[in-house]
């Protein structure tokens, strides 16, 4: 396979070793839990699902073909058609920091793509159903629902493609994405979480709708201690709208506790509905996102 400018060959040779994992029943699971991370392990057969591009033929059932003329392919009894949601926030607030002489990995949305970009390529190893969508931004920015290793370079080139535009209603479009995003499964979203109508409503509606969720909360290391200092102007990126601020160390230390109180009161409102949080700055490595954090919380193993 060709190589992503989003990553190398020797970090897609350590994700293909995952796979993600739902641990409640979900819909559109062949039956009980999820027993196994291996494919097609058991000989006894289970259930049927529709062909999608990029299935193995060998998994077709000829006879039902010949019969219906329509692809089908057998899952056995160890498998589980898990369906994967991907959701990126790409409001402008996401592409930061602006200078073009900051390192590429500090990046918040270069960050949070090639988090998007890894994911994707897990579950497409696993054969899993993924759809992967950008929240806001220039419009449409999505790929599938597809399934398959066939499909992985689709994938990413769709992830290296997403642009940041204006400003993301987060909670609305979360609420619009689990009305209208198919069938429930792991949803995980990623976000700086920097949104006029917050994240609650648009989780809790995920919720509802039957998905297993996590939030990947992701800041650059000068949103967490700011350098700045004096008389300023501060302009919010997406609106253009501005406020005239007077920063000394009293001012960075009341950002930063309010700050710790903000990620704190996520964490709880997260922990008492089952969500799934990570927060992140991007000076940490992103794969250590998906090999460390993500496998401590269950949702890889």
């Amino acid at each position: 396979m060709a190589e992503s400018t989003l990553f190398d060959e020797k970090t897609l040779r350590k994700l293909e070793q995952l796979a993600l994992v739902a641990s409640q029943v979900r819909a559109g699971a062949i039956k009980g839990e999820r027993r196994s991370t291996k494919r097609g392990t058991s000989i006894e057969f289970a259930d049927y699902r529709n062909y999608t591009r990029g299935d193995d033929l060998r998994r077709v059932d000829w006879n039902i073909f010949a019969r219906l003329e329509r692809p089908f392919i057998k899952l056995l009894e160890e498998e589980e058609d898990l369906a994967v949601h991907l959701l990126l926030d790409a409001s402008a607030s996401m592409d930061w920091p602006r200078d073009p002489g900051a390192p590429s990995a500090a990046h918040k949305f270069t960050f949070a793509r090639r988090l998007l970009a890894g994911l994707g390529y897990i579950a497409l190893v696993s054969g899993d159903r993924l759809s992967v969508r950008a929240l806001g931004g220039p419009a449409p920015q999505q790929w599938g629902p597809g399934r398959g290793r066939g499909r992985i370079l689709e994938v990413l080139g769709a992830v290296e493609e997403f642009r940041t535009a204006g400003e993301t209603a987060l909670s609305a479009s979360l609420r619009a994405y689990a009305l209208r995003g198919g069938r429930p499964g792991l949803c995980i979203v990623i976000s700086d979480l920097f949104s006029p109508d917050g994240y609650a409503d648009g989780l809790t509606a995920l919720l509802g709708r039957g998905h297993e969720v996590a939030l990947i909360h992701v800041l650059s290391p000068d949103e967490v201690n700011p350098p700045l200092a004096g008389d300023l102007r501060l302009v919010d990126v997406e609106t253009a709208s501005g406020q005239d601020v007077s920063v000394d160390d009293s001012m960075r230390d009341l950002y930063r506790r309010r700050l710790v109180a903000w990620r704190e009161s996520i964490q709880v409102y997260c922990a008492a509905r089952g969500v799934h949080y990570v927060p992140v700055e991007t000076s940490v490595p992103w794969e250590e996102v998906i090999l460390y954090q993500l496998r401590r919380l269950g949702v890889v193993r």
